[in-house]
């Protein structure tokens, strides 16, 4: 019988993933221009190409919560998206120190709210896939 901590964490995990659905199908469609912003400028490839590429892991690890639900598999899953969500703060970033304005974050006080919210993805990701 679940406990009401595996049905919550469950919950968690599905949100999570179709978040990162939702995201990954934004880098390839109507959000690319402003997934755009993210890129930071000193990174030596096409944005547009980093964008496409980050759409593809979103999706790939979206599908994935959705669809992994054994331990230990979903444990390293949960590892897997913390890694990325850390990978892409770079991107948060310089969106922040580059005062590019994407997402509705049009002021400084905006993109450093939004870096608080890193460190929740991660911990979410690690928390709704735990044991």
């Amino acid at each position: 019988m679940a406990t009401t901590r595996t049905i919550v964490r469950g919950i968690g995990q599905l949100a999570l993933g179709a978040f990162l659905l939702t995201a990954g199908i934004g880098d390839l469609t109507r959000a690319r221009k402003e997934f755009r912003a993210q890129v930071p400028t000193w990174v030596p490839v096409d944005p547009d190409t980093v964008v496409v590429g980050s759409g593809i892991v979103e999706i790939s690890l979206g599908t994935a919560l959705v669809a992994t639900w054994k331990q230990p598999a979903r444990r390293r899953l949960g590892a897997l998206v913390a890694a990325f969500f850390v990978a892409i703060f770079p991107g948060n970033i310089a969106q922040f120190v580059e005062h590019r304005d994407a997402f509705g974050l049009d002021t400084d006080r905006k993109r450093g709210l939004r870096l608080l919210g890193q460190p929740v993805l991660v911990a979410w990701a690690v928390a709704a896939t735990r044991k």
